[in-house]
């Protein structure tokens, strides 16, 4: 039993030492690209002044059906509101 607890403890710390070793390369690398990125980046160009949305035109919508029935709908919902 002593010898399979002594085999599993080491089999953990080289497991977890290659993942340790292995992350620390990847965030080197990382850093590498990212400063290699930087430097050899052209510079972007200016974006020009962003222009405001034009206000939302109302709907002329002036069906008497839908009206009604809005309406209605409206109505219903504020006669539940005071009970």
């Amino acid at each position: 039993m002593n010898e399979l607890m002594s085999q599993a403890i080491d089999l953990m710390i080289v497991g977890m030492g290659f993942v340790f070793v292995f992350l620390t390369i990847l965030v080197g690398a990382t850093s590498v690209m990212s400063k290699l990125v930087v430097r050899f980046e052209p510079p972007a160009p200016a974006k020009p002044a962003a222009k405001k949305p034009a206000p939302a035109k109302p709907a002329a919508n002036n069906d008497p059906q839908l009206i009604a029935v809005i309406s209605a709908a409206v109505a219903e919902y504020r006669s539940r509101q005071k009970k």
